[in-house]
Order: C-alpha cells, then structure tokens, then sequence
C-alpha cells in the first residue's frame, strides 16, 4: 500500500539563516499513528506546517495522497486536519457555529449529524451553544480539535495537542486518538510528553536540530536501542568497587548499598553469569537482584544528547 504522506529530501532556511529543516525524507502509512519526539527548536513544527501548506519548504517535496502540496494544495490541504499549538480560537462565537464554518471553508456540505457526533466524542455536546470565551483552555482545545475534523480529513496533525491539559484530558484525548485511528485517520502528533508516544503510537520519530535522528516501530525502536540494568542490593555498604569487577564497569549509588550493571539484553553473552561469580568471590552478600529495562524517554535523551 502507498504511503498516504510521503517526504522527500525535504529542507527549510529562514531568511534570518536559520535552518530548520534539513534534508528530512519520510513516508507514512495509511491508517498509522505516528509520534514526532524531539526538543523545542528541533523542527517539529516547522516540518508539520510545510505539509500543511503554512510554510513554504526551501527544498525537497511532499506529497499526500499522491497529490504535491505546492503544485496540487487544494486536494492535499482538503485531506489535511491542524490541531496547532496555540488555542487560536474568536471569542464570541459558539462552538456548534465555529465547526459549521471550519467545515463549510472546506466546501463541504451542511451534515448536522457528523457534527453532533464529533461534538459528542469531544464530550462538547452539552456546550455546543456556548459562546468560546466562556469555555475553560481544555474545552478550547477540544474545539480545536473538533474544528480540525470537521471537514472529515484523512490526515490529522496534533501539534503538542495536550500541552497544558490535565492527566484526565490527557488520557480522553489518547482514547479519541484511538477511535480516530481505527475509522481509518492517519495522526501525526508531536509532544514533550514520551508517555503519550509510548502510549498510543505505532511509530516514533526522533528529530533534533532540524535532522530525522531515527524513525522505527515504538517496540522495535525499544528493543533495538534499550539497555537493561541489572541492580544489586548490598547487604552492606562498600567504600568502593573492588578491582575484580572493573570488567563490568558497574555504577555504585550513592548510599553505596548498590551496584548498577547496564549489559545488552540482546548480546550472546550478556555477562551476569561471570558478575555474580565475581561478586562472591569478592566476598560481598546479596539481598537483592532485580532488572529494569530503559524507557522511551532514556532512549530519547540519549539519542539527542548524542547528536548535539
């Protein structure tokens, strides 16, 4: 199946010399959701307004459902929903009328049904005749979001959707990304927050400094650049690791009741065997054995700190 959003060599330079985007290449399945994860400056937004149509790339194209966003905007952008970051939204105006007015710039038909069924998945159906000023900053992003689905796109870009949201909304906004996914939407999100791509994506992207880091399977992604550590509680405190165990490399914390052992989960031999021998024949007792594995945020840190 073709991809229903495809990037190609894809760059942006600001007037002011500032490059944002650099030479990004990357397609999109139909029906995926798809978690962009990087810093504040890294290019996140900068790459969603380009597909957009907001901002005009320097180099490199981009196509969605096989029409060219520059050469072909009026199919690509009717296929498009924004949820941006910012709640720009009038004041005065009610909900039910601004999402009849966002789908009608669209050129599409009244459908009063659509609309109170998108209302009622956004929990605003109780509020559709409230004026916008009236309503609370996570109702407003609500509507923003009902706004961007009114046209019914096949792809939607949340751009830090729930940036300033409680953990309920949060995790209301996740179950509707969910449903939006399984009537065949394609989502793009990018966030800060790395429970949310653990939580909902199918893939993850990692972008720092205008440059695609890493695109993968969230499992994969996971399973290839994850570290395990093996954590071993002391039955009584060192002063210091014993010479016999500098081939472990193992981190002493900082009540010195415990030896840290990061190995590779995935390495024909991962060395533990040989640790635990060594560790008794230093003469140091156990209480306790345990693993952790690392998580999507320790991979990501370490993917920026080593680009930077």
């Amino acid at each position: 199946m073709p991809p229903i959003v495809s990037i190609s060599n894809l760059s942006k330079r600001y007037a002011n010399g500032h490059h944002a985007l650099k030479n990004v290449s990357l397609d999109i399945a139909p029906g995926e959701i798809l978690a962009l994860l990087g810093p504040n400056g890294a290019g996140k937004t900068t790459l969603i307004s380009i597909i957009c149509g907001i901002v005009t790339p320097s180099a490199g194209s981009v196509t969605v459902g096989g029409y060219d966003i520059v050469s072909q905007y009026r199919h690509t952008r009717s296929m498009i929903g924004l949820v941006p970051q910012e709640l720009t939204l009038g004041a005065f105006e009610t909900v039910w009328n601004t999402l009849c007015f966002s789908r009608g710039l669209f050129g599409k038909k009244p459908d009063p049904l659509y609309l109170e069924k998108l209302l009622r998945d956004l929990s605003l159906w109780d509020r559709k005749d409230s004026a916008l000023m009236a309503l609370s900053g996570g109702m407003k992003r609500r509507v923003l979001i009902g706004k961007a689905l009114s046209h019914e796109p096949t792809v939607l870009f949340l751009d830090e959707p729930t940036a300033g949201v409680d953990v309920e909304l949060r995790k209301d906004m996740w179950a509707l990304v969910q449903r939006l996914r399984e009537s065949g939407v394609t989502i793009i999100l990018t966030t800060h927050y790395i429970e949310e791509a653990e939580a909902i994506a199918d893939r993850v992207g990692v972008i720092n400094d205008g440059q695609l880091l890493v695109v993968d399977d969230k499992l994969a992604l996971m399973h290839k650049l994850g570290k395990r550590q093996l954590i071993v509680d002391l039955e009584e405190p060192v002063t210091q690791i014993p010479d016999a165990l500098a081939p472990w490399a193992l981190e002493l914390s900082y009540d010195r009741c415990q030896l840290v052992y990061t190995y590779d989960p995935h390495a024909t031999h991962t060395g533990i065997r040989g640790l635990l021998q060594a560790l008794d024949a230093a003469g140091l007792s156990l209480q306790d054995l345990r693993t952790t594995k690392s998580s999507l945020e320790e991979i990501f840190v370490n993917l920026v700190k080593g680009r930077s």
